[in-house]
């Protein structure tokens, strides 16, 4: 299966095209920054399959075995148990110490988004991992990036790993890379911030074959979930905080998120947003995606 992009709204792609993509901490801050991104080189890669689904099938496994569904359609880590295992803590490392190795710039789109989604998720459950317990990834600290950062708070900034000699951070992974690249709305739905308000990390590594119609699943399930979209009384539409920190990637002010909205939207919410021309008001929940 082709991955067909989903192109944000508003905006042409062009190289070298300076933009302005808030990332979490500048939201937590409540400003944005501007970030200069080029878009990366993008080529097949002939045995990019063969260097990708090796170290991919171990990280499956260990998803599998930590990431649990609830039924209330929110997808937990059981951090408690995974931190007792040095083994498989060594085997998360393991995966993102191979995924450092591979060269994403050679990589063509489909191949190359799973490859920063998966590596964004590694990286993250990492970071948790490591400072674990913890109530929310917000009370983990940004290191090393040469500014003060009393006033800060998350592990965004901290470089991680580095990549075809480029240390990244997950602030870079995510707006300096992921989207400027791909223009994708769906970019939200891929990568997740180990919190109950957002999408669920997804329960096996992302996949170039699969991917595209993976998207759309991951993003018909956060939009019909409450914590996407749910409206109330008088049609008042409240929405995730991501609709309204990430407003451009989703279309054009309050009409471009409820167009958004509406083509992944299943029933009920589908109905309910009949008629419905704006946004009533918007929340997130920080708190841990814990087990």
């Amino acid at each position: 299966m082709s991955f067909a992009l989903r192109p944000m709204c508003g905006a042409r792609v062009e190289r070298n095209d300076a933009m302005r993509l808030p990332s979490r901490r500048d939201i937590l801050l409540g400003g944005a920054v501007t970030v200069a991104s080029q878009l990366m080189p993008v080529v097949a890669m002939s045995a990019a399959g063969d260097d990708l689904d090796a170290p991919s099938a171990d990280y499956d496994s260990l998803l599998s075995r930590y990431v649990v569904n609830g039924r209330d359609g929110i997808a937990r880590v059981r951090y408690a148990a995974w931190v007792k295992s040095e083994r498989d803590l060594e085997r998360l490392d393991a995966f993102i110490a191979a995924q450092s190795r591979l060269r994403p710039s050679a990589l063509d789109q489909a191949a190359a988004f799973a490859y920063w989604a998966n590596l964004y998720n590694a990286l993250t459950l990492r970071v948790v991992l490591k400072s674990y317990p913890v109530r929310s990834i917000k009370h983990i600290k940004s290191t090393g990036t040469g500014f003060d950062l009393k006033a800060f708070s998350g592990p965004w900034r901290t470089k991680l790993v580095e990549i075809e000699g480029v240390p990244k951070s997950l602030d870079e992974i995510e707006h300096g890379t992921m989207r400027p690249t791909f223009r994708d709305p769906r970019v939200h739905y891929a990568v997740n911030c180990a919190s109950i308000g957002c999408p669920n990390l997804h329960a096996r590594a992302w996949r170039a074959p699969t991917l595209d119609a993976d998207l759309d699943a991951a993003a018909r399930a956060y939009v019909n979930h409450p914590r996407g979209a749910s409206v109330g009384r008088n049609r008042s539409l409240r929405v995730s905080s991501l609709y309204k920190w990430y407003r451009e990637d989703f279309g054009s002010g309050d009409a471009g998120v409820i167009r958004h909205l509406r083509r992944y939207a299943s029933e009920p919410l589908a109905a309910q947003l009949e008629g419905v021309t704006r946004v009533a008001g918007n929340s997130y929940d920080w708190s841990l995606n814990d087990a």
